[in-house]
Order: structure tokens, then sequence, then C-alpha cells
């Protein structure tokens, strides 16, 4: 199996005689995040990756409790979410600013547990259901969303 990296070829053979072994060492993998205090999610119930954009999107839907225009994630097959926030919306930070990563998750209160919580759980919806609850936190840098869903198999958006 050949590995293109940039201009240079690498081998599997490579990756065995050195590379391998420092590949293992990143926290990306199990054993690497346990060590500095990660708990993984499951790769399997990624939702989608949120954008911030400046920029008027076809199909956007507001949020009325941040104030801020999304697109569905759902409708151009590549599960990209933007967001265009309003002037005055209560939303700062690396939340407003940085790209997220989103994650479904069956416990949304256990999920959150021991991370910086940047929003606490609330319904996107603004319907008051149990259609989606979410929560955003700070995970080694990184703003993640975590989603719970009220039926775990919803392939919809709101």
């Amino acid at each position: 199996m050949e590995i293109l990296l940039g201009v240079d070829s690498w081998t599997r053979s490579d990756l065995d005689d050195g590379f391998g072994s420092m590949i293992e060492s990143f926290p990306n993998n199990s054993q690497g995040a346990a060590e500095i205090g990660l708990r993984e999610l499951d790769r399997s119930r990624f939702d989608h990756i949120g954008l911030v954009t400046d920029e008027v999107k076809d199909g956007e839907s507001f949020v009325a409790a941040t104030r801020v225009w999304v697109t569905s994630p759902r409708a151009g097959g590549f599960n990209v979410e933007w967001l265009r926030f309003e002037p005055d919306t209560p939303i700062t930070g690396p939340l407003r600013t940085a790209p997220h990563v989103a994650y479904r998750v069956d416990d949304l209160g256990a999920a959150i547990e021991g991370h910086t919580v940047l929003a606490e759980p609330f319904d996107p919806t603004g319907r008051g259901d149990d259609f989606l609850r979410v929560a955003f936190v700070e995970v080694d840098g990184a703003v993640v969303e975590l989603m719970q869903y009220g039926d775990p198999n919803e392939t919809g958006w709101f």
C-alpha cells in the first residue's frame, strides 16, 4: 500500500520502520487520549462539522435562542453546517468564531461531564419537544457540539 503525503511517497514499510511508532504515540489513539485525560467519542457517531461564515447560504434556518442562521448539514452530502451569526447574538468566544465538530450522544448530561461547557444544553428547534437537545464543550482547545436526539435513529434536521 502506498500513502502519498505532499510530494513524498511513503510505503507501509516506511511506516513500520519508524513512523508507525511515532503515529502510535499521537494522542488521537485510544491509549494516548486516555493518558491526557480525554474521553473519546465514537467516530461512527459523527454528525457534522460547523463552519462560521458571513455569507447568506441557501436553505438557512434561524435559531432564535442563539440568534444564528444555520444550514442543514444533511443538504450538501458532506455534513457541513454553515453558521451565520446576527450582530446581536449572545454567543461569544470560540463558540462564535471557531469551527466545531458535532457528535451524537445517548446521554447529553453524562457526555458534558468533566468538560468545560461553552453552552449549556438547549433546544435549538425552539419547539420545546424532545426532538433535539445540544450542548457545546471545549475538548483540548477544540469546540465540540454534543447532540442528543429524542429518537437516536433520527436522520432529519430541524
